[in-house]
């Protein structure tokens, strides 16, 4: 067999290196295109509604409310409780009459009138009477299945007590007993929510099925998921209707609250990599969905198409609740004192 001639021999050479070189650059260049394409796929808007309030805490907010239009409370993790009288602007720590060596997990907190209760884990429960003022604690039963999780404001004496394993229960005699109105607990929880009809729905907590009670039912209801995706956050539409947030950042809507196996096809906003954690609607009727390292997404049109936050996306912070109240307050709590209020 004759031999190569050496020209012919460099140029199968250069062929064998620069063929998969070309093919490399080429699979970097649709790899950087596509990430563009994921991570910058949604316009931001010109304009934005919220306001970044500073927190003097590195605590995680978890939940607010009011007694008035301008005063309410704070509360969150390391028994964080903070106090406002200017509708939200500004905040100022406030303490609770707790033992020093325990470090309280404020989750719940609701007022009706002058009358308020909190909920924390382990274990507690406090309730006032003079607006928060001043707050007593009222003891648990030992037996109580799971830890505070929720607690509804009904009226006076009256409250509602749900539990992260899903136990619901009511005083109507400011907390000195208890009456329980579920026969047998959800089993434990990630997510749990009250629709102000006093129906709930709770994720479990490895988020492969969600639950639903109605008042007068003497057990939970039991739903397997609709995709192969985790649910992350469970809720109520405002025409009565759920919601959830599920794994591979998908929002879906239930379509028939009479039938909780009809859902819509998923919804996804951007894929960037953050998952949501809650979603709410302004008193406009948009759409506002948050989760991970400041993602803050608005829809005005049913969730056709999205916008991003300008101002959200200048935190750096996880969202984990968005909190729109009756009196036309709303805030975004995030992570590591991170606030956002309403300025419409």
């Amino acid at each position: 067999m004759p031999r190569l001639g050496l020209p012919l021999q460099l140029s199968r050479l250069v062929a064998q290196l620069v063929t998969p070189l070309l093919s490399l650059m080429l699979v970097i260049s649709l790899g950087f295109g596509l990430g563009g394409c994921v991570t910058t796929g949604l316009p931001t808007a010109a304009t934005s509604p919220w306001q970044a309030v500073p927190l003097d805490t590195a605590s995680n907010p978890l939940d607010l409310a009011f007694t008035s239009t301008t005063h309410g409370f704070l509360v969150g993790s390391n028994r964080l409780i903070m106090e406002t009288d200017d509708g939200g602007a500004s905040w100022e720590n406030r303490s609770l009459d707790l033992p020093l060596e325990e470090n309280f997990r404020l989750i719940s907190i609701d007022f009706k009138g002058d009358e308020g209760w909190i909920v924390g884990q382990p274990g507690l429960l406090l309730h006032s009477d003079d607006a928060g003022q001043s707050w007593s604690r009222l003891l648990l039963d030992t037996k109580l299945p799971g830890e505070p999780y929720l607690v509804t404001a009904l009226g006076p004496k009256q409250a509602e007590l749900a539990t992260n394993v899903g136990a619901v229960y009511q005083t109507s005699n400011a907390g000195n007993s208890w009456q329980a109105l579920v026969s047998d607990a959800a089993g434990a929880v990630r997510d749990l929510r009250r629709s102000p009809d006093g129906r709930y729905v709770s994720v479990s907590g490895l988020g492969n099925f969600f639950a639903s009670w109605t008042p007068g039912q003497d057990t939970w209801q039991v739903h397997q998921r609709v995709s192969s995706q985790r649910l992350q956050s469970m809720g109520f539409q405002p025409d009565g209707n759920l919601w959830m947030v599920a794994r591979g950042a998908q929002l879906r809507f239930n379509t028939d609250a009479n039938d909780l196996g009809a859902w819509g096809k998923p919804v996804v906003p951007i894929t960037n990599g953050f998952g949501y954690l809650d979603l709410a609607w302004d008193p406009s009727g948009a759409l506002w969905t948050g989760g991970g390292s400041g993602t803050l997404l608005v829809s005005r049109d049913g969730g056709s198409s999205w916008q991003r936050d300008p101002v959200g996306a200048e935190q750096p912070s996880n969202f984990t609740r968005i909190h729109f109240d009756d009196g036309g307050k709303a805030f975004v709590l995030g992570e590591r004192g991170s606030m956002l209020r309403w300025v419409g």
